[in-house]
């Protein structure tokens, strides 16, 4: 469409600055090929101040400071490698081995046993190559639509048919036209006739119709829905098939139009566009803006046609064609060459596709085989959590949930914003479940994992490069516990906004500690250590072990699994020791000599232990 239309390098360029920090304005680039945001340099490679002469110079660096340092540099260089080995492959179309890279460069950062939020050199790094990785992936989601021919419209397959259609073929047409029933006003003429004659024999054509009509089905009932709330033809859900292909990913390469009814970057459609949300990527707020787009170009021009040529070209541009010729009538517009060549051909098209789908035996779409209805279960978020994260809870492919979420610019949902998050059907009250072990600011970089038979807190901590003492915080499991039975582990990959919270997270009470005198020394609340350690009161004693950070929200039904499987552990450990007290007690019955020596051993042993903790 023409009044929709942007050049694609600004728009793309803005999307990956706009995406890629949030906080500062956008800014146009004048290159064709797609840029993407430039890597932070590290604050390690930042040149020192000039030393102020009446200043003492400061001392050099320790051994460990320089080390550090040093670590810090070759682990930026590696991500810097991979990720613009990812952003090359790219920018030459290779989606798959770009996301290979991207994939890595993330890794490298998550996996580096390295404190990441403590470490300054690090930090800004980190959170800039996620935007930058988070960003080229959704985009590449959508640029990888238009690789292939078939990923192309109706409309950018015919093009400007120059031969008219053959006699048969109109002579067809015009018959079928007097049966078939309609809710738009449907016409045979040469221009129509010869687009239905382009997609029935051209297999090019034909296959860009079939592949439409087969992808229709996944939003049929939801667009013809919203037409009939707002009073509209149903019939025209067929000018998504001259739009998109009902691809509702799809941008156009010249344009930057987007959506399955491409709209612009710009423009007030009443759709949200900002860093985290592009709704002309959602199926239904993009087809609640197409009804009301529609309906106020035919409540101005009071014709269907024209309004279609409204949509496509702006409603301005045809209001000024209709009084520079006098003709309210688009094919009037048409012979008198007062629409641009794209207008023209795109009325025409839209009727071709809906007479052609309203008769699929006369075209050979009889075999068609429509892609089953989309039907999802909505959950309602206003925090930010990784698509990762969501794919792990879930257990379908991160792929089919971005699928499923087309209007994230992202690999998250926005932090501050509601939004609605779709996941396959009947995996709602398993993600509500879950979702909530997690604290809320650990959802964007946590990840969990689902308990597999010979699976332990050993192997899976190497799996996932964190310590076995982190995983089993997190999970609230002794760093030794069976995992046999028990819910998905949390897995703490990412770093916390709180960098020591996993090392200092356990406290052993000393002797004068009390519940409130703990709390204030690791800046919590008395109610807090109540919640994370299961206690009733302010009773601890000494040697009690606290929690003191926040773990994972672990399952009741899983507490009292492992709190079970302690119960039995300790009784076990009991029979065992009453059983070694028996043979003991029977040895020294059967050698009473020996029994007198131990025993006084024993004593001593009991005497010298009691003076010492005295």
């Amino acid at each position: 469409m023409v009044v929709k239309r942007l050049s694609l390098a600004g728009s793309l360029a803005a999307l990956l600055a706009l995406t890629g920090c949030p906080s500062r304005p956008a800014h146009v680039a004048g290159p064709a090929k797609a840029s993407a945001p430039p890597l932070q340099q590290s604050t390690a490679r930042a040149e020192a101040p000039a030393a102020v002469p009446s200043q003492p110079a400061p001392e050099a660096p320790t051994q460990e400071v320089a080390a550090q340092a040093q670590r810090d540099r070759d682990l930026i260089a590696s991500v810097e490698k991979a990720y613009h080995a990812g952003l090359d492959n790219y920018q030459q179309g290779q989606l798959a081995a770009a996301r290979a890279n991207f994939d890595y460069a993330v890794d490298l950062m998550l996996r580096c046993n390295c404190d990441i939020r403590q470490d300054q050199a690090l930090s800004g790094e980190f959170d800039h190559i996620v935007d930058a990785v988070d960003t080229l992936e959704m985009d590449a989601l959508r640029q990888g639509g238009l690789q292939s021919a078939q990923t192309e419209s109706p409309v950018d397959v015919a093009g400007n048919i120059m031969v008219p259609a053959s006699a048969n073929v109109t002579a067809t047409a015009t018959a079928e036209l007097k049966t078939t029933h309609s809710d738009l006003p449907l016409v045979m003429n040469p221009y129509v006739a010869a687009y239905i004659d382009f997609f029935t024999n051209n297999s090019r054509g034909h296959a860009s119709i079939v592949d439409s009509l087969e992808r229709m089905n996944r939003y049929k009932a939801m667009i013809q829905a919203v037409l009939r709330h707002a009073g509209l033809p149903e019939d025209l859900i067929y000018q998504a098939v001259a739009e998109s292909g009902f691809r509702p990913q799809i941008v156009n390469r010249r344009s930057g139009a987007g959506g399955m009814w491409q709209f612009m970057p710009w423009g007030n459609y009443g759709l949200v566009h900002n860093a985290w949300v592009d709704q002309r990527f959602d199926p239904v707020e993009s087809t609640e803006a197409y009804a009301r787009e529609i309906k106020a170009d035919y409540d101005q021009f009071g014709d269907w046609y024209l309004a279609m040529a409204a949509y496509d070209w702006g409603a301005g541009n045809v209001q000024r064609a209709v009084q520079r010729t006098g003709y309210a009538d688009f094919w009037q517009l048409y012979q008198r060459n007062n629409l641009p060549q794209e207008t023209k051909n795109y009325v025409p098209i839209i009727l071709a596709v809906t007479i052609m789908a309203k008769n699929p035996k006369q075209y050979g779409l009889a075999d068609v085989t429509p892609d089953p209805p989309l039907v999802t279960d909505a959950v309602t978020t206003d925090y930010e959590v990784s698509l990762r994260l969501v794919s792990d809870i879930v257990g379908a492919p991160v792929q089919e949930i971005e699928a499923m979420n087309p209007s994230l610019l992202r690999m998250s949902t926005p932090p501050d914003d509601s939004f609605d998050l779709h996941l396959p059907a009947g995996t709602g009250p398993v993600f509500r479940k879950d979702i909530a072990e997690i604290p809320v600011d650990k959802r964007r970089y946590w990840r969990m994992q689902r308990v597999t038979a010979g699976d332990t807190l050993e192997t899976v901590a190497r799996k996932w490069h964190v310590t076995v003492r982190e995983l089993a915080f997190v999970n609230q499991l002794s760093p030794d516990a069976d995992l046999t039975g028990t819910d998905p582990l949390v897995i703490p990959v990412a770093p916390s906004s709180e960098p020591r919270a996993l090392r200092g997270a356990l406290y052993r009470v000393r002797r004068g500690d009390t519940l409130i005198t703990i709390a204030d020394r690791f800046g919590v609340t008395p109610e807090q250590l109540r919640r994370w350690n299961h206690l009733h009161g302010n009773a601890i004693y000494m040697g009690h072990v606290l929690y003191v950070a926040e773990p994972a929200r672990v399952s009741a039904r899983a507490r009292y699994r492992h709190s079970s499987r302690s119960r039995r552990t300790t009784a076990s450990t009991h029979s065992r020791r009453k059983t070694k007290a028996v043979r003991r007690k029977a040895t020294t019955r059967s050698h009473p000599k020996k029994r007198s020596s131990h025993h006084k051993t024993t004593t001593a042993s009991r005497r010298g232990t009691k003076k010492s903790t005295g």
